[in-house]
């Protein structure tokens, strides 16, 4: 489920899924989708859907849903004056997961 207001990370969602998964995008606004290369990123019955609203009980059953999963999300947390470098990072393809911003680490 990709909540990310950012087109290219529904590329990201779909080259992590297994075929027959479903990417569904569930932000309220979004940047365009770069161009999808069908053969990696489509074939193999991988669907992309949207998801129209999202509710506060929406997003407990979900993450209910994947405690009992097990699924596990990759967190990098920088401080705030590694921004920069983050970003670079995250340009170069270096970072796997989420990368966030820790603004009272020194």
């Amino acid at each position: 489920m990709v909540f990310a207001p950012a087109g290219e990370v529904v590329l990201q969602a779909l080259g992590a899924l297994k075929k027959g998964g479903i990417v569904s995008i569930a932000a309220i606004h979004m940047s365009p989708i770069p161009e999808i290369e069908y053969d990696n990123l489509l074939f193999g019955e991988r669907k992309i859907t949207s998801v129209e609203s999202n509710t506060r009980s929406d997003a407990q059953e979900f993450l209910d849903l994947a405690t009992r999963l097990k699924l596990e999300s990759k967190v990098s947390v920088r401080p705030l004056n590694e921004a920069n470098e983050a970003l670079i990072d995250l340009k170069r393809g270096k970072i796997t997961g989420a990368a966030v911003l820790d603004c009272e680490a020194r």
